[in-house]
């Protein structure tokens, strides 16, 4: 696994959140996203599946994370991902970098960029794409 050895060599580690937020009881994506993220250096905590809004943006600001990773099945994204931007508003963690994934049609994902999320990775995405664009947005957000 040498590419991930060079990749956290070139990043200091980095907490990421993954979550599940609401009834969706399908964790499967999620758990797979955090294992990558593992491998890949990050320091990676998993909050288990139907968390509440504030569940999600209280684990991210005791945990001190520079990114909240949420994964959706149910189609409730939208109105899901509002409430946790607004939940880490509230308490002042606007500046986490929020990613999703999950089954969300590309209407959607114009819908979800607009509202701030940073990126969101649909089925099919490779564990290379994912890994390289969270370095690139962590990159970014350091360069701000």
């Amino acid at each position: 696994m040498a590419s991930s050895i060079a990749f956290a060599a070139q990043h200091p580690p980095v907490r990421i959140l993954i979550g599940k937020v609401g009834l969706d009881g399908h964790d499967r994506g999620a758990k797979y996203v955090a294992h990558v993220l593992r491998d890949a250096g990050y320091e990676v905590i998993y909050t288990g599946i139907r968390r509440a809004p504030e569940e999600i943006a209280e684990a991210a600001v005791q945990e001190d994370v520079a990114v909240v990773g949420l994964s959706f099945l149910s189609g409730a994204h939208i109105a899901l991902f509002r409430r946790v931007i607004e939940q880490l508003r509230r308490r002042c963690a606007g500046q986490v970098v929020l990613v999703g994934g999950g089954t969300i049609p590309p209407d959607d994902v114009r819908t979800l960029k607009s509202m701030g999320v940073a990126e969101v990775f649909t089925p099919g995405t490779s564990a290379r794409t994912i890994v390289d664009r969270i370095g690139q947005l962590l990159d970014k957000r350091q360069v701000a």
